[in-house]
This record gives C-alpha cells, structure tokens and sequence, in this order.
C-alpha cells in the first residue's frame, strides 16, 4: 500500500509511520518538517502547511491518506477536497471529545456529537476543541463520502506522549515515597496504548474500512488503583498511596485531568460515563490491547531517557501535567491535618 501520512512525526503518526514499514508499506509524510526532522531518513518527505501550503500534494497519487493533524474544519475540508480524486480512503484522527456531555454509562458512536454556536471559529480552547472535530469529521465524510474512517480515541498513552498526563503517573509512582492519589483506587478510568492505535488504525485502513469508531481501552475494567499498582510493580519502587477525597480536592482548588491528569470528579453529572465509553464497534474490529505493564514499562523507559532528545517538552523542563512537587507535599499536610 502506497500510504500518505499528514503529521506523521509527533507520538501517534510516528507510530502509524512505523506500523507500516513494519508491514512493507510505502509511506510518503506530509508536514512543515518542525518536529524531529531526522525521523525516518528513508521515507519521502513532502513539506508544506496544511493552512494553504498544500502545493506539494497536488500531482500525486496514493492508496490512503490517514491524517493525525487536523484540528479546524476549514483546514481538514481543504486537504481532504484536494486529495478526494488522489486517493481511494481517507482516515481522520478524532477524539472522544466530540461527545459533548457523557451523562449516560456506555455512550457509543450513536450519540450526538457537539455544536458550536458559530461554527466559523477557529480559537481551539477547552470548550470549542470537541465541536470542532466534530465538524473536521463532517468536512473529511462529505469530501470522500463512504471513503472516510473516523477514529475517536479517548487518552493515548504510551512512549513519545508529550503530553505528561499518563506519564506524570509512571514517573511520580517510580519516585516512590508518599504520593496523594485521587478519590479511591476503584474509580474506572480507560486509555490506549498509542501502539494498539495505531496498529489498529492501520489494519483498518488496509481493508478500506469506513464509518465511524470510539478507540480507546482496554476490553475490560480498568480502575485508577490498578494503574499506580503496575506502576509500582514495574518500577520496584516503594511508593505510598494516600487516596484523597474527591471533596478535599474540589475544596482545594486542585485542577482536574492538568493538576491530576485522568481525574474527572464524579461530582459532575455530565462526566458520569467519561471512563465508560463503549469500544465495542472497534473491539469487534479487531481492536485489541497489550497488557497494561507493557504500556507502564515502555512509558517509564522512553520517560527515562527523554533529558537526552529534543522531544518537547524535554524531561528537564516544567511537566505539562500532574502536581508540582511543594503542591503535592502541601495537599498531603492539609488532608493529614484534617483526619
């Protein structure tokens, strides 16, 4: 397969990207050559900018396109119309977060997605990132109608995620020492390895398959308990587990999913089912996951020699997710000191 990647160097496009050379595919990346420029020496680089620099695309033909960077409508429509005639499939890399409440346990890919008062705008905040994937779905299918997979991952994890969210856990856990936990350790909680993802992904594009997929994990009930528990087992560490009620917390001002990456207060009722998205589409698509200390040991050995690339954010740096270290020891002295 002669495969058109638009990212293909940030965390799950370079695992698509090694995916299929792993599986003898010709693969062609097409992006503005910023991040990690040196991956993949043998691979045909196409540069230019999704946001009227797609000259490069225009002659060409592929077998697929899987695009893992679109983020406005407007952008995804331009590319997606662009290559509608140079390509047979069309994959766009969503989100779960195109649901714009998870009030019912089990939501699947029937439910409504959300809506922007003015679908013009272009500002990516927390409030407009999910309606606008919505509508870069919509762009892609009603470019390449039947032609388009949609993929809605819920949180990847794994090595290379820069976003620190999963990581900040692996690393905090191997530390060791006291370490405040949120809520209690039988609150559900999903993820997918980027791995699964993308390897899933590709074997989806293989078979031209389309329609619309939540992705994330894993095939059974993964509790928040069960994570720090790998997490110590895999880093043979001494760490302590002081679990905090999600009232202290609340109380407290701690900031959910940034201060305390994956908690989402139950408090909320729009984010009751938020950890219990049904998979069972993509499940049935073959979907499958590797074991959870797979994913904890890859994160914490990548996570280990991070000081030594230009991956951003670089180890040394601030984390873009979790609790500063004087932050943690000062919650714990609070909820001590209260019980």
């Amino acid at each position: 397969m002669n495969l058109l990647i638009l990212g293909g160097t940030i965390f799950l496009g370079r695992y698509l990207v090694e995916a299929a050379l792993a599986r003898g595919h010709q693969v062609t990346l097409f992006n503005r050559g910023q991040h990690s420029p040196e991956l993949y020496p043998g691979v045909e680089k196409l540069r230019g900018d999704r946001d009227g620099g797609l000259a490069a695309l225009r002659g060409r033909r592929w077998d697929a396109v899987v695009d893992t960077s679109g983020y406005l409508p407007r952008v995804v429509r331009a590319s997606a119309e662009l290559l509608a005639d140079a390509v047979g499939h069309y994959t766009f890399i969503s989100s779960i977060s195109v649901y714009p409440h998870f009030r019912v346990m089990g939501q699947d890919e029937s439910a409504p997605v959300g809506t922007l008062d003015d679908p013009t705008v272009e500002e990516v905040t927390g409030e407009s990132y999910g309606p606008l994937k919505a509508l870069c779905e919509q762009a892609a299918e009603q470019a390449l109608p039947g032609r388009t997979l949609i993929v809605r991952p819920g949180l990847i994890v794994g090595p290379h995620d820069y976003s620190d969210r999963f990581t900040y856990w692996v690393r905090r856990v191997a530390q060791g020492g006291e370490l405040l936990a949120p809520s209690h350790p039988g609150w559900r909680t999903q993820i997918i390895d980027v791995r699964d993802l993308a390897e899933w992904t590709l074997r989806m594009v293989e078979r031209q398959q389309a329609g619309v997929y939540n992705a994330t994990g894993p095939d059974y009930v993964l509790t928040f308990g069960d994570i720090l528990d790998t997490c110590r087992m895999v880093s043979d560490s001494d760490a302590r587990f002081t679990w905090v009620s999600e009232e202290f917390l609340v109380e407290n001002g701690v900031t959910p999913w940034v201060e305390l990456p994956l908690w989402i207060p139950q408090s909320d009722p729009d984010m009751l089912g938020f950890s219990d998205v049904s998979c069972a589409k993509a499940i049935a698509a073959g979907l499958a996951f590797r074991d959870l200390a797979a994913t904890v040991r890859g994160t914490l050995g990548w996570d280990a020699a991070r000081a030594d690339t230009t991956e951003p954010p670089a180890r040394t740096l601030q984390p873009r997710a979790g609790l500063a270290p004087a932050r943690e020891a000062e919650l714990l002295r609070a909820w001590h000191s209260r019980t």
